[in-house]
């Protein structure tokens, strides 16, 4: 099977982190989503035009990083089980997964499209939503994970790989400072092995980004 992707993006990176700790081998095709060749290359293949896009061997289409996690868990009986449990601890997983893509990643890369755009060009008004957004869901995370290792307690499941990608980036978009069990938290997903697959292959990428 073959990935499409961005490395530096959060859901290509949510994607990753779960095909990774399904321990899937994959095609990597890399998408250089900010060319407009590549992107319109891309649309021949995805006209939606959005990673990542996962596509098996007989040729079936599996877009969307929440469905590729969900495929990816079907697929292999190694590793953990991303959405585990009965049937209301995989609806808890569900909605986690939920919270961290609309409530976390979403404002965080808003913030980072803005970020990138001259002063006198960025939306103060979404900038303030946005960080509105964030301030609820870090006192929410900051007291759900008081007790739990991972979002759902000692499983590292699929809403864990939903949050890893943005608080990356929130940690100097909006940094949680203040927050010491969301920094626990963020620390013991650094250190997983998926992840650490995942920031080397995108890190060479944002420096370039930013320079």
């Amino acid at each position: 099977m073959k990935l499409y992707y961005l490395p530096v993006s959060t859901y290509s990176q949510k994607a990753l982190i779960a095909l990774h700790e399904k321990q899937l081998s994959f095609e990597p095709e890399l998408v250089a989503m900010l060319d407009d060749d590549a992107r319109a290359k891309y649309r021949e293949i995805y006209p939606i035009g959005k990673v990542p896009l996962l596509i098996l061997d007989n040729g079936h289409m599996i877009p969307e990083s929440t469905i590729i996690v969900e495929y990816a868990n079907g697929a292999s009986d190694k590793g953990p089980d991303l959405i585990p449990g009965d049937a209301d601890s995989r609806r808890q997983v569900r909605f986690r997964d939920r919270m961290m893509d609309f409530y976390i990643n979403d404002p965080i890369t808003m913030l980072f499209f803005e970020s990138r755009k001259p002063e006198a060009d960025q939306d103060q008004n979404l900038i303030d939503q946005s960080r509105e957004k964030l301030n609820i869901m870090y006192d929410y995370l900051d007291g759900d994970l008081s007790d739990r290792t991972w979002m759902m307690g000692d499983d590292f499941t699929m809403a864990d790989c939903a949050a890893a990608a943005p608080l990356f980036y929130a940690q100097k978009l909006h940094p949680f400072d203040d927050k010491p069990n969301i920094d626990g938290y963020v620390r013991r997903l650094f250190e997983r092995p998926s992840y650490q697959k995942v920031l080397a292959e995108a890190l060479p990428m944002l420096e370039q980004m930013n320079q």
